[in-house]
């Protein structure tokens, strides 16, 4: 019986295999549980931590922390990710990473059109990572572009999970309306079920869904030229926990004279981590151990083992280094002269709770999950109305929808403090924008017809908007008297309802701007005639 069929071999195959995969579908399974709680079930606060996973994220700490230049307490916890991976390597990468886990699934479906086990791009993880973390120092966020978290909770929060959302009400609509009662009987209490553990409570709609689709399909689609391709070659928190990895206690070491011409265990490795030589490199190596297991002579083994020395990973060269390292010093100069550094956007209405502009950007790691989390759909993620540096940041897109009065949501949501988490009573009190009317198309000043939904919708304690009486002559001559309403400076908070009730088609007849929000309440706030038409 040759050593490769021993029961003692299969024993351990079966025993690693087991609990990497019971291990891969626990925290996959975790992660779905706390991505679908942070959808809003009708509970005005989140029972379970639904950022941990980003809380855990060593890169987003890292690089939040060198913007800010502060330590941030809700992203301690990634120290014990560092911690693990000072002890077994890359591990998190093989036995915890939910989006990983998806990949290895995934690989199952789809066939590598490559036999190549050399990663493609050995250094453009590395190169990535150097690129964000100066870049962050200097005051440019950029690591929730690339993070793997990042991407994925946005893509499924912007796009997969509305869309489920969409094709089960289209589907189970369609069955209640003209499937026969058999059916019925089965279809109605699936829906249900689904309703009460798994689908959202309401239906949701973004902007950028798409854009940020495309981004997660990107990264499942590049699997077809090399697996685990992201992993290897752009995934910076990989690149970062590989550096980790060079000092771990246990590794994988393997590799001599008595392999001869078998090189089993380079083409069974995910990650392109065992050269021709059978040298593994720790910072590659996900400690997946199929290697391990596989190896026909058990020669591959699993031990304590010295810090990696320099000679023995692939390392980046000064120039490359230098390089990446230039780009990310000339990026702030450059973003620095936009007319958008000089006059921001005045539509750009940030959630309630939100850091000062600068400081909201440094710590915004693009997650989604506000946006997710957030009643009335209102919250939308930006395209560019806060530069390349905000892009997928949320901002209030008053049209699409509103912000609740009593939901302190989004702040209780945001794993890194960029959305301030607040009481009833400091929302309440806290001023995100004023309210514009614009008399073109308001129907009771454009057309003389009455309407008073904007002020039916105002939920501050005192109306902001109230109605003075007029008397006017509409267009075809006859007198008449109307309500024309007009704001109160001091008793808008911005919150958008009167834009998002306004009966207009297209444009609302109410606006708001980022006019006296509370970062900056000194920003200019016209007064008299030119906001209120009938104040004194």
């Amino acid at each position: 019986m040759s050593v490769a069929n021993t029961p003692v071999r299969k024993r351990r195959y079966l025993l690693w295999r087991s609990a990497r995969v019971v291990s891969q579908l626990f925290f996959l399974l975790l992660f779905f549980f706390l991505f679908i709680k942070t959808d809003y079930t009708g509970s005005d606060t989140l029972e379970y931590a639904v950022n941990i996973l980003f809380r855990i994220d060593p890169l987003l700490a890292f690089s939040t922390m060198l913007a800010t230049k502060t330590i941030i307490a809700l992203m301690v916890p990634a120290l014990v990710v560092i911690a693990v991976s000072l002890i077994v390597g890359r591990a998190f990468c093989g036995w915890f990473c939910p989006l990983g886990t998806l990949l290895d699934f995934w690989h199952k479906l789809v066939k590598t059109r490559t036999s190549k086990t050399a990663s493609r791009y050995p250094n453009l993880a590395k190169l990535l990572l150097v690129f964000i973390l100066i870049s962050a120092v200097l005051g440019v966020p950029l690591a929730g572009y690339l993070d793997p978290f990042s991407i994925l909770v946005r893509g499924l929060s912007l796009a997969v999970y509305p869309g489920i959302s969409d094709v089960s009400v289209a589907f189970f609509s369609f069955t209640y309306e003209h499937g026969p009662p058999a059916v019925n009987a089965i279809t109605e209490p699936l829906y249900e079920l689904l309703q009460s553990t798994i689908l959202p409570l309401d239906q949701k709609y973004y902007t950028f869904g798409l854009i940020s689709l495309l981004i997660l399909a990107l990264v499942f689609v590049v699997e077809f030229w090399q697996r685990r391709f992201f992993c290897r070659n752009i995934c910076p928190l990989g690149a970062l926990l590989g550096w980790c990895a060079r000092l771990g206690l246990m590794k994988l070491a393997g590799g001599d004279t008595n392999c001869g011409t078998c090189h089993h265990c380079q083409k069974t490795c995910r990650m392109g981590a065992i050269d021709d030589q059978r040298h593994i490199n720790v910072e590659a190596c996900t400690l997946c151990m199929d290697c391990f297991v596989q190896c026909p002579r058990q020669i591959i083994s699993f031990q304590a083992a010295l810090p990696v020395s320099r000679g023995t990973a692939v390392s980046l060269s000064r120039r490359q280094f230098v390089g990446s390292m230039s780009a990310a010093l000339v990026l702030p100069a450059v973003l620095g002269t936009r007319t958008l550094a000089k006059t921001p956007d005045p539509m750009l209405i940030r959630p309630p709770g939100a850091l000062a502009e600068r400081e909201f950007l440094q710590r915004c790691i693009r997650c989604g999950q506000c946006m997710q989390v957030c009643i009335t759909n209102g919250l939308q993620p930006t395209l560019l109305q806060a530069g390349i540096e905000g892009v997928f940041s949320p901002y209030l897109a008053a049209r699409s929808g509103y912000c609740e009065f009593n939901c302190t949501m989004c702040g209780q949501v945001c794993p890194t403090g960029a959305i301030g988490e607040l009481t009833i009573a400091d929302k309440h009190g806290m001023k995100i924008g004023h309210a514009w009317f614009d008399k073109n198309i308001c129907l009771p000043y454009a057309k003389g017809i009455p309407c008073i939904v904007c002020e039916e919708h105002c939920p501050t304690p005192e109306k902001a908007i109230k109605f003075k009486h007029v008397r006017i002559t509409d267009e075809r001559g006859i007198e008449q008297n109307i309500k024309q309403p007009y704001l109160v400076d001091e008793l808008c908070i911005g919150c958008g309802i009167c834009e998002t009730k306004c009966p207009l088609p297209g444009r609302s007849g109410i606006f708001v701007t980022s006019a006296g929000e509370h970062r900056n309440p000194d920003s200019e706030l016209p007064t008299g005639n030119l906001l209120n038409p009938y104040s004194n």
